[in-house]
């Protein structure tokens, strides 16, 4: 980022975007290799599993499914979605990790490498894994909440009760529409702070939460339009590779999802890119400036390198 630390808080989503697209550019190697071992393997998980799950989906909904098939074929798909669970997190903060790191990296013009960033990984991940749990823990009770508004919704359906209805309506838009968005952003912001600042888990959270003010607006569209886009290139994946084998030949399905696993790539890698920059956005917004020689050695202590005992990363604020 060319960009003096005070002009970032001027940048909107278009600038943002923008900025985002040409940090690749600066060190070509390191973002493709990391988008080739980290990105790509999320990327076609996230759209292949429906492919080994669809049939096993198919075949429990089927009124002729022997008893004893169907126990195994729904042993089978939990085991499956476990697994799939469990390479969904661990590469969605892999990933998380070697891009925020790199980025970070680049700004305080410390060498960038592929090989220093997955050294660092093992430390950051460790951060990032403690966030997380925290975010997990946040969505837990958002989820009960909303269970309750569904409740609360069959019961005005049952008892006739208009208001009830209404209400519970309201009530489940809004938590999803508001409480999940926020809580996204709120979860991608502090995976940055994560990273980049001497705080994690709930520390982190608290950060990103300061963070967000004055920027909800911004955080909320960027958020709603990852969320669109992958939601669109899932359902042409659904629609077009996983079923429709009656309408489309062999090769042109597999070509049409290579595209969309492609598409997907990049869509993420973007992603990922203005959640880094965001984060800078946001430090700028609040008049709060980066030690960069203080990034720099916390940076290094990833690498095992010597830290000393200076200035902390934390932001100070910069004369208004």
């Amino acid at each position: 980022m060319d960009l003096a630390p005070e002009e970032l808080q001027f940048l909107n989503i278009h600038n943002i975007l923008t900025e985002s697209i040409s940090i690749p550019k600066t060190s070509p190697k390191t973002f493709y290799l990391i988008t080739l071992t980290l990105i790509f393997p999320l990327s076609f998980a996230i759209l292949a599993h429906s492919l080994f799950t669809h049939p096993l989906l198919s075949h429990l909904q089927s009124p002729f499914t022997d008893p004893s098939q169907t126990s195994h074929d729904w042993t089978l798909l939990l085991v499956f979605q476990f697994f799939y669970l469990i390479f969904l997190f661990a590469f969605s903060l892999l990933s998380t990790a070697a891009v925020v790191f790199t980025v970070a990296s680049l700004y305080t013009s410390k060498p960038v490498s592929f090989s220093s960033t997955m050294s660092a990984i093992p430390k950051v991940f460790k951060r990032l894994f403690i966030t997380f749990l925290w975010v997990t823990l946040l969505m837990t009770l958002y989820n009960t909440i909303f269970v309750f508004s569904l409740v609360l919704l069959i019961i005005a359906a049952d008892t006739d009760n208009t208001f009830l209805l209404f209400f519970s309506i309201i009530v489940i838009l809004l938590l999803f529409v508001v409480a999940h968005v926020y809580i996204t952003a709120l979860w991608h912001l502090a995976s940055v702070v994560s990273v980049l600042e001497p705080v994690y888990g709930f520390a982190a959270m608290k950060k990103s939460y300061e963070l967000l003010k004055g920027r909800v607006r911004y955080a909320a569209v960027l958020v709603c339009g990852y969320l669109f886009i992958c939601g669109l290139i899932a359902g042409v994946f659904s629609a077009v590779v996983v079923h429709g084998g009656d309408g489309y030949g062999v090769f042109a399905r597999i070509v049409i999802g290579g595209f969309l696993v492609g598409v997907l790539v990049i869509v993420n890698l973007v992603g990922l890119l203005v959640q880094s920059v965001f984060y800078y956005v946001c430090k700028s917004y609040h008049h709060q400036g980066i030690d960069k020689s203080a990034l720099h050695d916390h940076l290094g202590g990833y690498l095992g390198e010597y830290v000393p005992l200076k200035s902390s990363i934390q932001m100070e604020n910069l004369d208004v």
